[in-house]
């Protein structure tokens, strides 16, 4: 019950505090406030697809080295010497 209060707290103040971030920064920067909002989220968006890119990137890589020709060629000396 307790943790169910904590979550309905923690979602009703998200917002609000998202939305006094967004109009702090407007008046620091001395800009409109749905422009900041929007210029946020493309470069929240933007951040996000870099990371994804990055992940796919690593997986290749890992995949690339671990089926490489020389390192196979290794391991499969190393299991017939043992």
């Amino acid at each position: 019950m307790l943790m169910l209060s904590l979550f309905r707290l923690v979602a009703a103040v998200v917002p609000w505090v998202v939305n006094l971030a967004t109009w702090l920064l407007a008046r620091t920067l001395n800009m409109p406030q749905p422009l900041v909002h929007d210029t946020s989220v493309f470069v929240f968006v933007q951040v996000q697809t870099i990371e994804v890119f990055v992940q796919v990137q690593t997986i290749e890589n890992r995949v690339g080295k671990a089926l490489c020709p020389m390192r196979l060629m290794r391991r499969l000396r190393s299991l017939l010497r043992r």
